[in-house]
């Protein structure tokens, strides 16, 4: 994706590239990457909270947040963070966040870039549900959202920011505190997980007849974003959209 959009405004000595990283070499690698020529880099599960820690200077939205998905870098000034999860999610909404209420799905760091960009769009109540109440918790006070056992809750829009179905075995109902009838109660599905096909969630959505924004929506949005940053360029949206749905 981001390599057809380097290439559609002729940044063809650029590259892009996966670097898989255990926490554990998170710092001491990033450190070292403004000085084997590389402009920056999106950061992604689960080093976003760490990500933001090693930035000399952040955005207003990545320091509200806590986290952040995009570090550019800047010798010899340091490492900018931004996070452009947030506006990708408001943006790719079909209905204004204003005055809707939302679930949120987790309480990693896409979690915390949903709930506040929730907020800040004027959402309100934010509900948070984690398998681990107390995260959900500490998370809600943190960015004003209300705590939940996610059953029962009345909500229009459903955000799934855990990792459920990035597996292609997974049963999003087995993990997620609703069922696949629960969902007609939405005016909106978000589900943040992308892969080569729509995910079980997307589609038990779909099934019926709720509105979804797929992860695949999602990583373009934000990737362009983050393109942006590290090339002071626009950012083909459409060669993005091509190029995450090109066969493998």
């Amino acid at each position: 994706m981001q390599n057809a959009a380097l290439r559609a405004v002729g940044l063809d000595d650029w590259r892009y590239q996966l670097l898989p990283l255990p926490p554990a070499l998170f710092a001491e690698t990033v450190r070292a990457l403004a000085p084997a020529g590389f402009r920056g880099i999106n950061v992604t599960i689960p080093h976003k909270q760490a990500a933001l820690g090693l930035a000399t200077a952040a955005s207003d939205r990545a320091r509200a947040i806590g986290a952040a998905n995009t570090l550019v870098f800047d010798p010899p000034a340091g490492i900018t963070a931004d996070n452009t999860d947030a506006p990708a999610l408001i943006a790719a909404l079909p209905v204004p966040a204003r005055n809707r209420s939302a679930l949120v799905l987790g309480a990693g760091g896409s979690a915390r870039a949903a709930i506040w960009a929730l907020r800040e769009a004027g959402a309100e109540p934010v509900h948070v549900w984690n398998r681990t109440r107390e995260r959900a918790e500490r998370l809600a006070a943190e960015l004003g959202a209300r705590p939940s056992a996610g059953d029962g809750v009345q909500a229009d829009l459903l955000i799934n920011c855990t990792a459920v179905g990035l597996g292609a075995a997974d049963d999003p109902f087995a993990e997620l505190p609703l069922s696949a009838d629960a969902l007609r109660e939405y005016e909106c599905v978000v589900d943040l997980v992308y892969g080569e096909r729509e995910t079980r969630l997307v589609r038990a959505a779909r099934e019926r007849a709720v509105p979804v924004v797929e992860g695949r929506e999602l990583l373009v949005r934000q990737g362009a974003l983050s393109f942006e940053q590290f090339t002071g360029r626009p950012a083909s949206v459409a060669t993005m959209r091509q190029a995450v749905a090109a066969p493998r």
